[in-house]
């Protein structure tokens, strides 16, 4: 009896998964850019990110795709950059409109190729927005963060930050330093690849986004 309960215990631990680490701390094997030209590198086990003049958005992105499961890790940029997490991202196979709920609703045309699909948004602290779901590349806010609300207090400039999300079907969790911040339904995507986003920035010099603790646990 005992030998048959701890084979139970085993393959529900199977079932359930593991958490296991998407970034080896030396190199972006298991990743590929999409879209810009900003460069990904690693250094002292973290992945960095760096803009580059006249680059539209870019992502570094999972080759594997990705259904139900908890993602956490570690996160600081330079606060004149905004970046984010894609989660069950794709790319369009042909040329696409759609209208974008982004300080009003506008329409845009997409090319072949470009990322879409959910963000978790990182800004800066003076933002108040990370934590929030941006459809990326296709609808726009759709979980976005109320001024003044205890999340968007929660991210800080300067210092590293720990984001974790949950996809789990049709539902989507955001928390920010262990604040919970975006809670929705949405059954567009149920899969798809990750992608770490550098935003297309034209200061007068590049700025960085840094990653680690990368760490991905699959959900039945």
């Amino acid at each position: 009896m005992r030998v048959t309960f701890l084979l139970f215990c085993a393959l529900a631990s199977h079932a359930a998964g593991l958490p296991k680490s998407l970034f080896d701390g030396k190199t972006l094997a298991g990743w590929t850019e999409c879209n810009g030209t900003a460069q990904y590198s690693v250094e002292d086990g973290m992945l960095v990110g760096t803009t580059a003049q006249g680059s539209p958005n870019s992502f570094l992105c999972t080759v594997k795709d990705y259904a139900n499961f908890t993602l956490e890790l570690d996160e600081k940029n330079d606060p004149e950059l905004n970046s984010g997490i894609q989660l069950r991202s794709h790319k369009y196979e042909k040329e696409t409109d759609t209208v974008v709920n982004n300080k009003g609703m506008r329409p845009r045309h997409w090319p072949v190729g470009r990322v879409h699909g959910y963000q978790v948004e990182i800004a800066n602290e003076k933002s108040g927005q990370s934590g929030g779901i941006f459809d990326e590349g296709r609808r726009g806010w759709i979980g976005d963060i109320a001024a003044g609300s205890t999340c968007s207090k929660a991210y800080h400039d300067g210092q590293w930050n720990h984001i974790k999300v949950i996809a789990n079907g049709d539902h989507l969790q955001t928390w920010v330093n262990g604040t919970a911040c975006a809670d929705i339904h949405d059954s567009m995507d149920k899969t798809g690849f990750i992608a770490l986003q550098v935003h297309e920035y034209n200061g007068p010099k590049p700025v960085h986004v840094w990653f680690k603790n990368i760490q991905l646990e699959e959900l039945p």
